[in-house]
């Protein structure tokens, strides 16, 4: 992990799960990531992570270590009940990519070469596009849709290094994006990136968003639940009250945790000792 990167995760004081996340509001989150996308040398990554995320990080050594290398914004009500539950207040800000990416591209005054990656070509097009007129003074550049060769992304990094972005938004769902960022991206490809799952969908109007009172209600998990039961049934109605289950069998067992395992605490972030047991 590099100095900037470092930096980013010392910058996140709340951990679930003994993972970092980001406590700071709205506004000093996009002052303190404008200010780490202006650095010229480094590389941060920043992901959203909400409650089926962690779920996924307490099955996946591979994705929860490589999270603790990234900088990571809380998404979601559930991120808020373990906030609750384990430090007795809930994050400052719901920081969730769909609402802070574009939020974030209006916030950055300096104009930014941005490279997208992700989604079916013609949702990632139409998601570019809108991007241009939601930003003009950016310029953005879709390097690739999702559908390449992964174990032999040759072609896309060949692209990516001939465009020259500033900027990388990485849609291609949770853990995929994450570790195909570490495994592939370098800071030479671009200082900031951001791995933002369906943010493409929603941007290009293919996925249609909550209302905003429903957002604003913090019930948009539930709209699209209504919205796609089929693929999305498992993720909420078993994998809430899942969730909540680990938050508070966390809790309680973390002062054994902390006694029994202190070679784990705080200089290394390691899985919880419950990691396992999760799967």
């Amino acid at each position: 992990m590099n100095l900037i990167a470092n930096f980013a995760v010392l910058a996140s004081r709340r951990t679930i799960f003994d993972l970092p996340v980001c406590d700071l509001g709205w506004d000093d989150a996009l002052v303190f990531i404008n200010e780490l996308a202006s650095i010229p040398v480094g590389q941060t990554v920043v992901c959203f992570v909400n409650a089926h995320n962690m779920l996924t990080a307490l099955r996946d050594d591979e994705y929860y270590r490589i999270m603790s290398h990234n900088l990571v914004l809380p998404d979601g009500i559930g991120l808020n009940i373990a906030s609750q539950i384990a430090h007795g207040s809930p994050f400052p800000a719901n920081l969730n990519g769909t609402d802070f990416v574009p939020a974030f591209l209006t916030f950055m005054e300096a104009p930014r070469r941005i490279g997208l990656v992700g989604g079916t070509r013609s949702v990632v097009e139409a998601a570019a596009e809108n991007f241009r007129k939601h930003t003009p003074w950016h310029e953005f550049v879709v390097i690739s849709d999702g559908y390449f060769d992964k174990d032999d992304p040759s072609l896309v990094i060949e692209e990516l290094e001939r465009q020259k972005v500033d900027i990388l938004i990485v849609g291609m769902g949770t853990p995929l994006q994450e570790k195909w960022v570490h495994d592939h991206i370098r800071a030479d490809h671009a200082r900031l990136v951001l791995t933002v799952g369906a943010l493409f969908d929603f941007v290009s109007g293919a996925v249609p968003r909550a209302p905003k009172t429903v957002r604003m209600m913090r019930m948009e998990w539930a709209y699209r639940l209504i919205q796609e039961p089929a693929r999305l049934w498992r993720r909420y109605i078993i994998g809430i009250p899942v969730f909540l289950y680990h938050v508070l069998r966390y809790r309680f067992q973390r002062r054994e945790r902390i006694l029994s395992h202190p070679e784990e605490h705080p200089t290394v972030l390691q899985p919880p000792s419950s990691h396992k047991k999760a799967s």
